[in-house]
């Protein structure tokens, strides 16, 4: 039987999507090479540039994923055989790292505790002892959606360039992009990417890139096998308003509703919006009494929460709960975490009252499981938190009572 009312998609991605996207895509299948294509994909393409706060870099789109975005970064700008500098930070981290291992590339994967970022000190100290430069890339997850860490890859790009080390900065930013603050040009990427079910509010199937003329530069030389990733047709193609192969239609149209939707918004605002919800949502695991499984409060994703539950519980628990009992869908403990962590993600089209009701949903799963977490005091944690922040008083300072 169908559960009445909403169901609470809040896992950190698919997202929930916005009426206006969805509206943008319910037409009739376009001719992919026909004459309305180039208009439609100069406006996405300058969309992106926007989104991903670049004027050098080129967008690149592919029907496929974020794995498969990960794929085209790795094969058109590295052969096997070269060196690569990786942090095993969480589940996505491996897995980008292993990407880049089963295309011959020789993996420098560096052990860290899941809950922390990126050192940026230790890429100094790894790059800085590479005299011979046979680091040819830095695999960086900017939001590892595994933990709910995002590293600072400002800082590592510092790391870089004072260790005078050439190596390109390949940067996933499938939990961040149009969510928290990224800045392409800024902090030197040479190759972003993502896909499209995150911050962009569309539902799976795009892979997009970012690449810098440095990293392009790389493609020509590199001779890597590639056919369906190769990103030099599809950027001939792209660059015409065309593709070399079938895209993925209706997203194009939602992905350019979706970015005039951030962009009408204000990148600033929009960041600011997640910074706010995301506050809110740890405001309320803090009193509940549990543990942000992200140890460095300057490291705190804006996209999603992860939660460590108490030992003799198990998360696996809370989450069938939620779904069975609240139709509230929560985020499992991925890899090593499965059963240790929860994750609830705030990121999106999202507002206050929608985190609230979500707060308030995983109190309930919480106490249906057996954690004795104080019902109602997440939620007034996070309503005195968007109490101050909608009237406008500083945060932290006392209420009239």
């Amino acid at each position: 039987m169908e559960k009445p009312g909403r169901h609470f998609l809040q896992i950190p991605g698919p997202t929930n999507l916005p009426d206006r996207v969805l509206r943008a895509m319910d037409r009739p299948i376009p001719d992919h090479r026909g004459r309305e294509m180039p208009e439609l994909l100069q406006e996405v393409r300058e969309g992106l540039r926007q989104v991903f706060q670049t004027r050098s870099g080129e967008v690149v789109l592919f029907p496929g994923s974020g794995t498969g975005a990960w794929e085209a970064s790795v094969v058109n700008t590295l052969e096997p055989g070269d060196r690569v500098l990786a942090f095993d930070i969480g589940q996505f981290s491996r897995l980008y790292a292993d990407c880049a291992r089963r295309f011959g590339a020789d993996v420098d994967l560096v052990p860290r505790r899941w809950g922390t970022g990126v050192p940026a000190e230790v890429v100094y100290d790894r790059l800085r002892e590479d005299r011979e430069h046979r680091y040819r890339a830095v695999l960086v997850v900017h939001n590892e959606t595994s933990t709910g860490v995002t590293s600072d890859v400002a800082a590592v790009r510092r790391a870089m360039d004072a260790a005078g080390h050439p190596a390109l900065l390949l940067v996933d930013v499938v939990s961040s992009l149009g969510s928290i603050d990224f800045r392409f040009d800024d902090w030197g990427v040479d190759v972003a990417l993502c896909g499209t079910q995150k911050g962009l509010m569309l539902p799976p199937g795009m892979a997009i890139l970012c690449v810098s003329p440095r990293a392009l530069q790389r493609s020509e030389e590199v001779r890597s096998p590639r056919y369906f990733f190769d990103w030099r047709p599809m950027l001939a193609e792209n660059r015409r308003g065309y593709f070399p192969y079938t895209p993925a239609t209706l997203l194009l149209y939602g992905l350019r509703e979706a970015l005039r939707m951030l962009l009408d918004e204000g990148l600033e605002n929009v960041f600011a919006r997640h910074a706010r919800l995301a506050e809110g949502v740890r405001r309320a695991v803090q009193r509940w009494g549990l543990r942000i499984l992200c140890e460095d409060p300057r490291e705190y994703s804006n996209t999603l929460t992860a939660v460590v539950v108490p030992d003799g519980s198990n998360a696996d628990t809370v989450l069938r709960l939620a779904e069975e009992q609240l139709h509230l869908s929560l985020g499992t403990g991925l890899g090593e975490l499965r059963g240790r962590v929860f994750r609830i993600g705030h990121l999106g089209w999202l507002n206050e009252l929608e985190v609230l009701a979500t707060v308030a949903g995983v109190e309930l799963a919480l106490r249906l499981s057996g954690v004795p977490v104080p019902l109602g005091e997440g939620v007034r944690a996070c309503q005195e938190f968007f109490a101050d922040c909608l009237s406008g008083r500083p945060v932290g300072t006392a209420r009239p009572s």
